[in-house]
């Protein structure tokens, strides 16, 4: 091999390859859209493009290209224009979940898992003697009861996810529901 040209030569010693920041200390997370779509599936409220950044670790423009590109697919919606503020799209996500359920499980498992939500809820219902864990106050039934608050509260929450669920499975049964957004292709 020959000698580089006598300008390019250096005294220098080579970089210490060891010595540098590994690939993985210098991407945070895992891809940019896992961190764009994990920050668009916490929010509870309307965000715009630099809050959205700011929970996923990057770039505005990239939150507003990532936002618009999500937009397409409907994982969420444009709330307002000026500025632009967006909401993750729950019907959508509710879909994608009856589509997994759908493919994972079978008829008859899906009714065992329905069964169980439903005798899980109307358990609950009756320890609360009520309809619905809306109509329940939780520091009032926690002072009645003498249950603290955040049993109380955690009874109440059990309640509502075993209803959410309950939805699902029913929609995840019904094999034609005439949703539009059952025929929508997952991607």
């Amino acid at each position: 091999m020959k000698d580089p040209h006598p300008e390019r030569q250096t005294d220098a010693e080579p970089p210490t390859f060891d010595a540098l920041t590994s690939p993985d200390e210098l991407v945070r997370g895992d891809r940019t859209r896992d961190d764009f779509f994990d920050a668009v599936l916490g929010l509870e409220t309307p965000a715009t493009a630099g809050e959205v950044a700011e929970r996923a670790g990057h770039g505005v423009d990239a939150a507003r290209e990532y936002l618009e590109w999500f937009g397409r697919m409907g994982i969420v919606t444009r709330v307002t224009e000026s500025p632009a503020t967006y909401e993750r799209n729950q019907a959508y996500l509710n879909w994608r979940r009856v589509q997994h359920l759908r493919d994972e499980y079978s008829s008859e498992e899906l009714l065992e898992f329905l069964q169980a939500e439903t005798e899980r809820a109307e358990g609950i219902a009756e320890a609360f003697d009520g309809t619905s864990p809306d109509e329940i106050s939780i520091t009032d039934h926690a002072s009645e009861t003498g249950q603290s608050v955040d049993d109380v509260w955690e009874r109440v929450t059990d309640w509502k996810t075993a209803r959410r669920r309950i939805a699902l499975l029913e929609r995840a049964l019904t094999s034609e529901s005439g949703d539009a957004a059952d025929q929508r292709p997952a991607v």
